[in-house]
């Protein structure tokens, strides 16, 4: 691919020709957008002395199978001008060239620099962790009682110990109804296994009893339909 330098209203000597090719670089162009088409250069000058020091005008015009990109420049000489809006091609250049690469994901940086050049994502620690994931193991804990509540975790707002003397079912619907609430944990006086009373639909009341034993994984599968159904 060549480079086209031509004038509009104004003769472009040779030595300016190869001042272009030696500042635009088509090999750095091509590493940044390696489907260019053709580069023209256009070089017009203003006859107006009231612009003399915008009086020559240089626009690049670039052609790929992507979108034509322009840059141009006006200043007091030729040369000038063509610095100016070579500059602006390369940066627009390397704009394009890194859009593209970040979409693909061909842009690698170490996972130190991470946090700093991606917002929101964290870098990964000598434990195999994010910082996410590490400070999620180091939540502050509170205690209430004997329990210890993680972060802004269900918090435990009453906490009771009991004496379980064993009872009848009922009087265990007994101290159910006396102290007015609607389930009542009893120690069954006859398994003596931890039970709950519980109520229904008005008098109607249900019992759950709890096992110990190494029946409670056979009748809890689902082949046994579980022991709290119903």
């Amino acid at each position: 691919m060549d480079i086209v330098v031509k004038g509009r209203k104004t003769e472009v000597p040779d030595r300016f020709r190869k001042h272009v090719a030696e500042k635009l670089n088509l090999e750095k162009i091509q590493k940044l957008d390696g489907k260019v088409i053709s580069l023209d250069v256009e070089v017009s000058k203003e006859p107006n002395p009231r612009q003399a020091d915008r009086c020559d005008r240089v626009e690049i015009t670039l052609r790929s199978r992507g979108p034509v990109v322009r840059a141009e420049a006006a200043a007091s000489d030729p040369y000038a001008a063509l610095d100016l809006a070579a500059e602006k091609l390369h940066a627009l250049l390397r704009k394009q060239h890194d859009k593209r690469f970040s979409r693909r994901g061909a842009r690698r940086i170490p996972a130190s620099e991470v946090p700093d050049r991606v917002p929101g994502v964290a870098a990964l620690n000598g434990s195999g962790q994010t910082a996410a994931e590490e400070a999620a193991d180091h939540v502050p804990t509170k205690r209430v009682g004997s329990l210890e509540v993680q972060g802004d975790g269900p918090l435990v707002v009453r906490e009771k110990t009991h004496l379980a003397a064993p009872m009848t079912l009922d009087q265990a619907l007994y101290e159910m109804e006396l102290v007015g609430h609607d389930f009542y944990l009893f120690v069954d006086s006859e398994t003596k296994e931890p039970s709950v009373v519980y109520r229904r639909h008005a008098y109607d009341y249900g019992v759950i009893h709890l096992r110990t034993d190494t029946m409670v994984a056979v009748e809890n599968s689902p082949e046994a339909g579980g022991m709290l159904g119903g």
